[in-house]
């Protein structure tokens, strides 16, 4: 039996995110169906993160088992060439039988896109959450390094949703510019739910002035997430890579 893992790149605009839900169109099913099409027979595709409605990915990983003897490449281009053209397959590997997407991860990095302009362009619509005045990119930098390292993120999961363990390591996290894009990098072992929409949400906030970098702090270790900031949008999120 051979395990075969995947990287594929996909724009989550026209989808209900990731995985399988009924009435409704996801990444996991359009690529399940391809993928069963190629090989002729029923697959159970293990991903490395479920990116919610509209999240994009540069990097996601996924596996599947399967006897079939194809190719990797001709895999690779054979599933480009039934997917839409919002779903690409970037690699195609042969992975140790005791892989899995999700559970062999080491970390996930997330980068969310601002654009801070005075206008939104119609070409990154889909792509950015456009804040049109003027943001403090260096205190939004330094006050996002205060997520680094272990913590209990509950003030920034999703509303009434209930952990046995809410603790996560953040390992990397800052704010960088790129002309008018502010880019918000955060990587960790792993994420709560709207975990990074909801930091990027209470960062915007200490970015404008409404709240400081010890309003922050405070936020984060009440672990209340009524008092965090809103969520941000969907659109702007995207899963960067996923390191094993």
């Amino acid at each position: 039996m051979r395990n075969i893992a995947l990287i594929v790149s996909y724009d989550g605009s026209n989808y209900h995110g990731w995985q399988c839900q009924p009435n409704a169109i996801t990444i996991q099913q359009v690529l399940q169906e391809r993928i069963e099409r190629i090989l002729n027979h029923k697959v159970k595709i293990y991903s490395g993160a479920r990116t919610d409605t509209g999240v994009h990915a540069y990097g996601q990983v996924i596996n599947f088992f399967t006897e079939k003897g194809i190719e990797l490449r001709d895999l690779a281009r054979g599933l480009n060439s039934l997917l839409p053209p919002d779903i690409r397959i970037r690699d195609a590997i042969e992975a140790d039988e005791h892989f899995h997407a999700r559970y062999s991860a080491k970390t996930k990095t997330y980068v969310y896109c601002i654009l801070n302009a005075p206008y939104n362009s119609p070409f990154y619509a889909r792509y950015v959450w456009h804040i049109p005045f003027t943001l403090n990119v260096s205190l939004m930098h330094e006050t996002v390094k205060l997520v680094s390292g272990q913590h209990d993120f509950s003030a920034f999961k999703k509303k009434n949703e209930v952990y046995r363990n809410p603790v996560r390591e953040v390992l990397r996290s800052g704010v960088k510019r790129r002309g008018e894009f502010l880019y918000v990098v955060l990587e960790a072992t792993g994420f709560l739910r709207y975990m990074v929409r909801n930091i990027v949400g209470t960062l915007m906030l200490v970015g404008a002035g409404r709240l400081t970098k010890e309003d922050f702090s405070d936020i984060m270790q009440s672990k209340d997430r009524e008092k965090a900031g809103p969520i941000a949008p969907a659109q702007g999120l995207f899963l960067r890579e996923i390191k094993y």
